[in-house]
């Protein structure tokens, strides 16, 4: 993995809570606050302004950039919830380039395990007695967050351990 180890487990120390954050607000109310999205955003800026060369985590940055264009494209085509946009966007600074097809293939798993695991959830009776007013339990609509905030602490937990 490209990603430096150390700094991985730092930004999955600190990462980790806003993740669980939007896994949680997206099922509860089928969105993703702005403030989680800046929370991961300034997570990125101080911690890996600490723990990466001034190098990489400015370029990184670029990351952010070219995933919030190409998710409103998706927003504006109905493939994707503005709130899901923002929050990969906010994700893709803690994705080294070098493991995207890793990460790629791994949000993939996640996304479909997810979908699968939500959509059984749902039909539980006593689980959604315990949540009655979470929104993801009706309509359509596949809560994003559920499977974005996981693929981010998966990767992170991940390049802490096989890192470079």
């Amino acid at each position: 993995m490209s990603q430096s180890a150390p700094a991985a487990l730092w930004f999955l120390v600190f990462a980790t809570p806003v993740a669980l954050w939007v896994v949680w607000s997206d099922l509860r109310a089928m969105r993703i606050p702005n403030m989680a999205v800046l929370a991961l955003l300034l997570v990125y800026a101080a911690v890996g302004f600490l723990a990466l060369p001034p190098s990489v985590w400015g370029w990184a940055w670029l990351h952010f950039a070219v995933v919030l264009v190409i998710g409103f494209l998706l927003t504006l085509t109905g493939g994707f919830g503005a709130g899901d946009a923002k929050f990969a966007a906010a994700m893709a600074p803690f994705v080294a380039l070098g493991d995207l097809r890793l990460f790629l293939a791994l949000l993939a798993t996640v996304i479909v395990s997810a979908f699968v695991a939500h959509r059984i959830a749902r039909r539980i009776s006593a689980l959604r007695r315990l949540t009655p007013d979470w929104e993801s339990w009706e309509g359509r609509d596949f809560p994003m967050g559920l499977a974005l905030g996981p693929a981010l602490i998966f990767y992170l937990a991940l390049a802490s351990v096989y890192g470079s």
